[in-house]
C-alpha cells in the first residue's frame, strides 16, 4: 500500500484543488509512478488532519483530470503519464453543491437581449468608466426590482449601489461598519462566502445559536454582550444553509434588539425572489441601520454579476463609494446594462416565474426521494434544502454522494460554530435538467440509506 504523504501547495485555493496540485507535481516528478496505488481515502485524511470529504473530493477531481483511475472495492492508481482528459466523455458528478439558477430561462432570452442591446443609443456609455454608485439608469431599475421582486417596497434608488455581484455589496458592507480584528455575528451555520470574506479580511465571524426561525434573540443579546460585536450579518428569507424563513414577530424582536443595542444589520437578501410571501425586509423595518444586499446572480443569471446595495441615510453612501473607488475604481456595466433592460422591460419578471416554477418542480423531485430525511422547507420554491445530521456523519453522507457521481456542497464550508447547525445543502438548480437532478437524488438518497449508492442510482 502506498505510503505517500504530499506537501500541499501554499495559497489561497480550496485545499481539494490543493491536493490534487500536489499529486499532480508528485507524478510529475517521478515520486509517484504509473500504476502505484493511491493511500485509501480515509487513511490519507486521517495522515493530513482533513476531511474525509475534502480528500475524496480531490480524488474524484485527480480521477476526472485523467491522473489517476479508481476501481470500486481496490481503490485508486496512478495512471501512466498523468496526462489531462479533455472531460468531454464524462458527463462529472451531478452538481448539487451550486446554489444558482436553472439555466434554460435566461438562456432562452440572452439572444434578443444582445440584439437589442446593440441597438441601444447609450451602449457606447457601457465602454467608459460607470460612476462609482452605477449608471442612474441601472440603479433605478435595481430599486424597482427590489421593490417588485424582494419585497422592499420602500426601495430608494438614490441609496442604491450597483457593484460587481451580491459578494461585492456584502464586501463593501462589512467595511463600512467593521475593521479588521471586529467581531460581527452571524446565524451558526451560513454563507461559505461571508466566512471567506471574514477570514480574507480579518473579521472575527461568531456564529449565533439558531431555531426553526433562523437567529434567536436571546442567543444573539448573549453574543453582543460576550464579543462586544456592532454588526449582525444574517439571511431572514431562505437562510443559506438552511432554507429556514424569519417570520414578521421574529424580524420585529430583531429589529428592536438592534435598535437597543445599537447593532447595524447586514440583510442579505439574494434569495427573497423565491418566496415572494416572505414578512418584509428587515430593510423595511430598520431602514436607519440596515445594509440591504442583493442582487440577480441567484434568481435570473450568475454570469450577469449585477449586485444591489442599499446602504443606511447618512455618510455611508459617501463611505462606500470611496471603498467602491479604492476597491474598484466603477461597477461592471455590460451586465448591469442587460439586468436592467430585462428589469425595465419586464423579462426579469418572466424569467424569475419561470425559474421558480423550474425549482417548485425540482422541490417535489426532492420532496418525493428524500422525504423525511429533508428538514421540512419553509417554501416549497426554495432553491435549497437542508439535510440536519452531526458533522461527522454529514461529511461521511457527502463522500459517499460523491464516489457514486453526486457532488454536495461540503458540510464543513458553512459552519461557523461548531455543534450548533450542522448538516447537509442541497442545491437543486445547478443539475442540467431534472433527468440529472432526479439521477443525483436517488444517489444521495442511496448514501443516506448506506447502501451502493452507484448502483442504487440507476433509474
Amino acid at each position: 500500500m502506498s505510503v505517500w504523504s504530499p506537501v500541499l501547495p501554499a495559497g489561497d485555493a480550496p485545499i481539494y484543488e490543493r491536493l490534487v496540485e500536489a499529486l499532480r507535481a508528485d507524478i510529475a516528478s517521478g515520486a509517484l509512478g504509473a500504476g502505484e496505488r493511491l493511500p485509501p481515502q480515509r487513511d490519507l485524511a486521517h495522515r493530513l488532519g482533513l476531511g474525509l470529504g475534502t480528500v475524496t473530493r480531490a480524488y474524484v477531481e485527480a480521477e476526472k483530470a485523467g491522473l489517476v483511475e479508481a476501481h470500486v472495492g481496490r481503490g485508486s492508481y496512478v495512471r501512466g503519464g498523468g496526462a489531462l482528459r479533455s472531460g468531454s466523455d464524462e458527463a462529472g458528478p451531478v452538481n448539487l453543491a451550486q446554489n444558482i439558477a436553472p439555466s434554460g430561462p435566461a438562456q432562452a432570452r440572452l439572444a434578443e437581449a444582445l440584439n437589442r442591446l446593440r441597438r441601444r443609443g447609450d451602449l457606447s456609455e457601457a465602454l467608459g468608466y460607470a460612476p462609482a454608485a452605477g449608471f442612474e439608469r441601472q440603479r433605478q431599475a435595481g430599486a424597482a426590482w427590489l421593490a417588485r421582486a424582494g419585497g422592499l417596497a420602500t426601495a430608494d434608488w438614490t441609496r442604491m449601489i450597483c457593484t460587481a455581484g451580491a459578494q461585492q455589496a456584502l464586501a463593501l458592507a462589512f467595511e463600512a461598519v467593521a475593521r479588521p480584528g471586529d467581531a460581527i455575528l452571524c446565524e451558526a451555520s451560513t454563507f461559505h462566502g461571508a466566512r471567506a470574506l471574514a477570514e480574507h479580511r480579518g473579521y472575527r465571524l461568531r456564529g449565533v445559536a439558531m431555531d426553526e426561525q433562523g437567529l434567536r434573540p436571546d442567543a444573539l443579546e448573549a453574543a453582543v454582550r460576550e464579543t462586544g460585536a456592532r454588526a449582525v450579518y444574517l439571511l431572514p428569507t431562505l437562510q443559506n444553509p438552511t432554507g429556514r424563513i424569519m417570520g414578521a414577530t421574529r424580524r420585529g424582536e430583531i429589529v428592536a434588539l438592534a435598535r437597543r443595542l445599537d447593532l447595524w444589520l447586514i440583510e442579505d437578501d439574494v434569495y427573497g425572489i423565491y418566496a415572494p410571501d416572505a414578512p418584509p425586509p428587515l430593510a423595511v423595518l430598520a431602514p436607519e441601520r440596515t445594509f440591504h444586499v442583493s442582487g440577480v446572480s441567484k434568481s435570473l443569471a450568475p454570469g450577469l454579476r449585477a449586485g444591489f446595495l442599499m446602504v443606511p441615510p447618512g455618510d455611508f453612501f459617501e463611505r462606500v463609494l470611496r471603498a467602491v473607488r479604492a476597491l474598484a475604481y466603477a461597477p461592471p456595466s455590460f451586465g448591469g446594462m442587460i439586468a436592467g433592460q430585462w428589469i425595465e422591460d419586464g423579462t426579469a419578471d418572466q424569467i424569475a416565474a419561470e425559474v421558480r416554477d423550474e425549482v417548485t418542480a425540482r422541490m417535489a423531485l426532492a420532496r418525493r426521494i428524500l422525504g423525511p430525511a429533508l428538514e421540512a422547507p419553509a417554501s416549497l420554491s426554495a432553491p435549497h434544502l437542508w439535510l440536519p445530521m452531526a458533522e461527522l456523519e454529514a461529511e461521511r453522507l457527502a463522500g459517499r454522494a460523491l464516489r457514486a457521481g453526486a457532488e454536495l456542497t461540503p458540510p464543513g464550508a458553512p459552519v461557523v460554530e461548531a455543534g450548533l447547525e450542522t448538516g447537509v445543502r442541497l442545491c437543486l438548480g445547478a443539475a442540467r435538467d431534472r433527468e440529472d437532478l432526479e439521477r443525483g437524488l436517488h444517489i444521495v438518497a442511496a448514501a443516506l440509506a448506506g447502501t451502493d449508492a452507484r448502483s442504487s442510482a440507476v433509474i
